[in-house]
């Protein structure tokens, strides 16, 4: 009985470990009020361990937050934008001003107003860098003053800000104003850096953002092995799909001897399943709970989806290695919303339906963008249907 008692708790520590391991995947940054918070918390010492181990990944974990600081492997990947709640990506603007909001609150009191907020940011994008670089912030217009309100969503969503009274709405109408408790905490955690931005001279963006989180290893065969295998295990947690072609000559090498091992010790912490193909290696959820992007979806966006990746996924089979032209799945949306217009909703466009059904391809590691033609990917193939094979004879 004992023993039985004992396998019971083992289990469930390792289910509790795995939740928590596909919370931080998902949220990053969790607050007390996220379902899974105490989950990390009561796991904390194993999941730091954890994660500097297999992705070099640190965690800090108090009483206020839990923020693991997730270093990409890959700097070129632009389909994770910021959101909120309307699911629009945030562009360039709203970006350079939640960069701008976040200095003004490091200088703020425990409580703000969106007003003010606005007036530090206003004095901040008077910085003739910012505006030699096109960056210009007056407030004068009510869609900077969306993108402001926007903003604002997104700090309340990750904590940073929490709403004491008022509303966005009202202040871009500018009929009233929101006031804010400022968390330090949280606010604290955010950068993911191991060099002051100021320190690095590069000016090229993606040279920026590679040597802001650069790593220092030592110029050994382990250090060298250690680098390769945290940035392998980045890209199976954090990406949808690994292709071996997008691999250097050292990380294929590197697989070939030790995938079994790697992936086992990944599916066994995390509750991933490997799907291992000869394109590449996938980490698929059956609880869906790392994902921040579905597929298969329900609603209009995600059937039309579904049936595009299927007239790609056709066409890869068919015509293995060639690209179709962008003209080609438009066409192909027209058609899908002629034969299902009774089932999807009224006011869908079908330019608005292909750009984010490819957007979400994309994001998949599902088709890849090549000037004006979309190249379909091997992973695409699980969303094909070839004609079945009847295997024997059936039974008279």
């Amino acid at each position: 009985m004992a023993a039985e008692v004992a396998d019971v708790l083992d289990a469930q520590r390792e289910e509790e470990r795995g939740k928590a391991i596909r919370a931080l995947l998902r949220y990053p940054l969790l607050t007390p009020e996220a379902p899974d918070f105490r989950l990390v918390r009561k796991h904390q010492g194993w999941l730091t361990d954890w994660f500097a181990r297999e992705a070099g990944w640190q965690l800090h974990a108090d009483t206020a937050v839990a923020r693991l600081r997730k270093v990409p492997s890959r700097h070129v990947d632009g389909t994770r934008a910021a959101q909120t709640k309307g699911k629009v990506a945030f562009s360039r603007r709203r970006y350079v001003l939640t960069c701008l909001a976040l200095a003004a609150l490091e200088r703020a009191d425990s409580q703000v107003t969106l007003g003010w907020l606005a007036e530090r940011m206003l004095a901040f994008a008077g910085d003739p860098d910012l505006l030699a670089s096109g960056m210009v912030f007056t407030l004068g217009t009510r869609e900077e003053r969306t993108d402001l309100a926007t903003v604002a969503g997104l700090l309340i969503g990750i904590g940073v800000l929490n709403k004491v009274a008022g509303d966005e709405a009202a202040y871009v109408s500018g009929s009233g104003d929101a006031l804010y408790d400022v968390n330090r905490r949280v606010l604290a955690v955010l950068p993911v850096t191991r060099r002051g931005p100021s320190m690095v001279e590069a000016h090229d963006l993606y040279e920026r953002l590679a040597a802001i989180i650069e790593e220092l290893v030592p110029d050994t065969e382990d250090g060298r092995n250690r680098l390769i295998r945290h940035s392998l295990t980045r890209r199976l947690l954090d990406d949808p799909v690994l292709y071996y072609r997008e691999l250097t000559e050292a990380e294929r090498g590197y697989l070939e001897r030790q995938r079994g091992p790697l992936l086992k010790r990944l599916t066994e912490a995390t509750g991933l399943v490997a799907e291992v193909r000869s394109e590449g290696i996938a980490l698929l959820d059956p609880t869906r709970e790392t994902t921040d992007l579905g597929m298969p979806e329900e609603g209009t966006d995600g059937h039309a989806t579904l049936l595009l990746a299927e007239y790609l996924a056709n066409h890869l089979r068919t015509y293995p290695g060639t690209a179709v032209e962008a003209d080609q799945a438009t066409s192909e949306m027209e058609r899908l919303a002629v034969q299902h217009r009774t089932l999807w909703r009224k006011n869908a466009s079908v330019p608005e339906l292909t750009a984010a059904a490819i957007h979400r391809l994309v994001s998949l590691g599902l088709i890849r963008l090549q000037a004006d033609t979309i190249v379909p990917l091997p992973a695409l193939a699980r969303f094909g249907f070839a004609d079945p094979v009847i295997i024997g004879k059936k039974d008279a």
